[in-house]
């Protein structure tokens, strides 16, 4: 709603910005949480024109803009991202949420009047004529059908009209039948034999029965919409995962912040400290540690040097680097992965084809039998043969029209795929899913999905001549001015055990193979096997139990002191207990 500032109501002073409200209690819940509510500014962009739209359910219906899926009458889904929506999520989610909220208590009543009495034998408004309430229901019955309904009733004439039969033809056909059968009882009753009356003279409808199916259907579509709705904010979660702007640096250094949509390919971007990298690219200036989990599911950042490529998304450790930008837009890994997933959203398990062909059986096949019921009671059935043959055929309508067996499967891939998303599982396509069901045998790489995800120290051993907690010493104080995980781990390790660090000197990386410094005097060298033989170190003393160590999934760090080795340090990402 709209809001004159100069009418004296609530304000609120946000960033150097006034803020005007209507109430007291819109201010306190603004207050509370500004970005929520300036995060979400106004209705979404439309797509663009020219995007294709899919049916979840069908998916070789592909049409140009918006619409219903002309087999089984769902709302089609934008092929692209879908869109972010405000108030409530999708406009149709809104629309049946409201209709949804009306039809229930509605549908409510009209069982309460109706089966009180049939039921448990108690008339709910004994003061009223059974006329009256006859009317009631038909008042109560109007909006509930007709109002909530009407979508359904669209969609079920627009399937008889494409020749596509599915379940909203049975839906508009039931409860329209039922509706307008027990419109005609009430008006007109006397056009009923006298058999067909009670001795009110009142003919029995069929008003909460048509209410409660369209109210059953609502809840069925709103429920679907919902999943959509959360699996397309997975998709959206993932291309939260790269950063809006970057930091592009000109040919004379100087640094300006704008839009990732600006970025073009050739440009040099700068990441700095903690910052995500901002798109693929090169590494031309500069180095560091990126946290690549976002893809790999590796917690242990990869050492990144000139030279190497970098992926939008993922996270940059300690240090500072230039890129230069490789691949933008939908060519970009991120993007490519969530296509991926949209992708696996709309495709289709092999049991989807079976519930399809059953839906086109059944379909044709409850309006067949209906037809037959309504032919038997008109050639054989008592008169009045019409009136008996018209309530056959409109009960079998009614019985058979709340199906979703066209809505189980797709809902069910739906939801998984995008919880998947969400879980950092990527489907590749609906058939997985399916086969899943008959796996007996799983195989998991442990990085991160057994594991922690964080890595920690797990034994240190020494040669003879030192002790083990002096090799931890040694190592973490010449880790100390390390940024890479694993020194984290050994410091962490060492902290645990109260260990007093000692001061380090002309500390310096070796990539790829560790560190080297001067500690107490001492020429202090920690990495592998390769930076051992750099310096001349032996390391045959603990070879073998080094080897141990590394079938058990464990990184091992020699230490060496004056070109003789101390011992080693060693590093796991341990399991979880859940696992």
């Amino acid at each position: 709603m709209m809001v004159d500032p100069k009418a004296g109501g609530p304000s609120y002073e946000y960033k150097g910005e006034s803020y005007y409200f209507c109430s007291e209690g819109c201010r306190s819940k603004f207050a509370k949480e500004p970005e929520r509510f300036l995060g979400k500014k106004g209705e979404p962009e439309p797509l663009p024109k020219g995007t294709l739209y899919t049916c979840p359910m069908h998916p070789e219906i592909v049409q140009e803009g918006p619409g219903h899926c002309p087999i089984c009458g769902m709302a089609l889904e934008p092929m692209d991202v879908p869109p972010e929506h405000e108030h409530g999520g999708h406009p149709e989610l809104v629309d049946f949420t409201r209709r949804l909220k009306l039809a229930v208590p509605l549908s409510l009543v009209l069982v309460a009047l109706d089966m009180g009495q049939h039921v448990f034998g108690i008339d709910l408004l004994p003061f009223v004529s059974p006329q009256a309430v006859q009317w009631l229901k038909l008042v109560l019955a109007v909006p509930a059908v007709l109002w909530c309904g009407w979508p359904f009733f669209l969609r079920g004439f627009a399937s008889i009209r494409s020749g596509w039969l599915n379940m909203f033809t049975l839906i508009a056909l039931g409860t329209g039948a039922a509706f307008l059968y027990s419109l005609v009882a009430t008006v007109a009753p006397e056009l009923f034999p006298a058999a067909m009356r009670d001795e009110h003279g009142l003919v029995p409808v069929y008003f909460e029965a048509a209410a409660v199916i369209v109210a059953l259907v609502l809840l069925g579509q709103v429920l679907e919409l919902r999943a959509r709705e959360k699996t397309g904010g997975a998709i959206r979660a993932l291309l939260d995962l790269a950063p809006k702007t970057a930091v592009r640096v000109d040919a004379s250094d100087r640094t300006e912040t704008i839009l990732l949509a600006e970025v073009k390919v050739g440009d040099v971007l700068r990441v700095r400290p903690g910052d995500k990298v901002p798109i693929d690219g090169t590494i031309l200036a500069g180095r560091s540690a990126i946290d690549e989990s976002m893809l790999t599911g590796e917690p242990i950042p990869v050492e990144k040097v000139v030279g190497d490529h970098v992926t939008g998304g993922t996270l940059n450790g300690r240090g500072s680097f230039d890129m230069r930008v490789d691949r933008t837009g939908a060519d970009t890994i991120l993007a490519q992965v969530v296509e991926m997933v949209a992708s696996a959203q709309r495709s289709r398990a092999p049991i989807q084809a079976l519930a399809d062909k059953v839906s086109g059986y059944f379909v044709p096949a409850v309006i067949l039998v209906a037809v037959i019921a309504f032919i038997a009671w008109y050639t054989f059935g008592p008169e009045p043969r019409l009136a008996y043959a018209m309530v056959a055929a409109v009960s079998v309508l009614i019985i058979a029209c709340p199906c979703a067996l066209g809505l189980a499967t797709p809902i069910s891939i739906m939801v998984a795929t995008g919880r998947g998303a969400q879980a950092g599982v990527l489907v590749r396509n609906a058939a997985t899913l399916e086969r899943l069901a008959a796996v007996d045998s799983l195989i998991a790489d442990k990085t991160g999905t057994l594991t922690e995800g964080k890595p920690a120290l797990t034994g240190v051993e020494a040669t003879p001549g030192f002790q083990a907690d002096e090799v931890l010493r040694l190592a973490a104080s010449l880790e100390a001015g390390s940024e890479h995980p694993l020194a984290t781990a050994i410091l962490r390790g060492a902290e645990q055990k109260g260990s007093k660090l000692a001061k380090g000197e002309g500390f310096e990386a070796v990539t790829g193979q560790g560190v080297k410094g001067s500690i107490e005097g001492r020429v202090a060298v920690l990495g592998n096997a390769r930076l051992m033989e750099g310096f001349g170190i032996d390391i045959a003393p603990l070879g073998g139990l080094a080897e141990a160590r590394r079938k058990q999934s464990e990184t091992v760090m020699f230490l060496g002191l004056n070109g003789k080795l101390a011992g080693f340090v060693a590093v796991a990402d341990p399991v979880k207990p859940s696992a």
